[in-house]
C-alpha cells in the first residue's frame, strides 16, 4: 500500500512498486485526465506535475512517490479558471483534445519556471508533447496569453 499526495489530498492506494502511476490515477482513483497514449513517455498525453514539474505519468513507478505532491489537470483548479485553462478555452485551443491535458500541465511547468516565455521558451518546453491535430500555433497563442492572465492576477 502506498499513501499518495494527489491534488492536495492524501490518498491510499494498492499496487505493486513498478505499476506506472498512471494507472493509479486513472483506474483506482478515477483521475482521467491524464490520457494513456504512447506508454513509453514519448507522447506527452499523460503529463501532470511531480513537485510542480511537468512529469511523463505512463513511466513513472508508483514506489518512487512516496512524500511527492502529484497534480493532475482535476487539480489544477476547481472551477476550471487557472489562467492556463482560461487561456486554453479563450483560444479555442482544442481540436480532438486528447493531448490538451498534457499540454496544459507542461504550460503550467514552464510558467512556474519561466512566466514570460518566448516562443523558443515555449518550443522547447512542449516539444515532446504531440498534437496529432496540429494545434501548436494555437497552443503557443494561449500559452502567451495564459502568461499574460497569470501577470494580471499575480499568479
Amino acid at each position: 500500500m502506498y499513501r499518495l499526495r494527489i491534488n492536495g489530498t492524501e490518498r491510499e492506494v494498492e499496487a505493486a512498486a513498478d505499476t506506472p502511476l498512471l494507472w493509479v490515477l486513472r483506474d483506482q482513483l478515477g483521475l482521467t485526465g491524464p490520457k494513456y497514449g504512447c506508454g513509453v513517455g514519448a507522447c506527452g498525453a499523460c503529463v501532470s506535475l511531480v513537485d510542480d514539474q511537468a512529469a511523463r505519468m505512463c513511466v513513472l513507478p508508483v514506489g518512487e512517490l512516496a512524500g511527492r505532491a502529484v497534480t493532475t489537470v482535476e487539480g489544477l483548479s476547481e472551477h476550471g479558471d487557472h489562467p492556463v485553462q482560461r487561456a486554453w478555452v479563450d483560444g479555442d485551443v482544442a481540436q480532438c483534445g486528447y493531448c490538451q491535458a498534457g499540454q496544459i500541465m507542461s504550460t503550467v511547468a514552464l510558467l512556474r519556471a519561466r512566466p514570460e516565455p518566448s516562443d523558443s521558451d515555449i518550443d522547447e518546453a512542449l516539444r515532446d508533447n504531440v498534437c496529432r491535430c496540429g494545434t501548436y500555433p494555437r497552443i503557443r497563442k494561449a500559452v502567451h496569453a495564459a502568461a499574460e492572465l497569470a501577470r494580471e492576477e499575480g499568479r
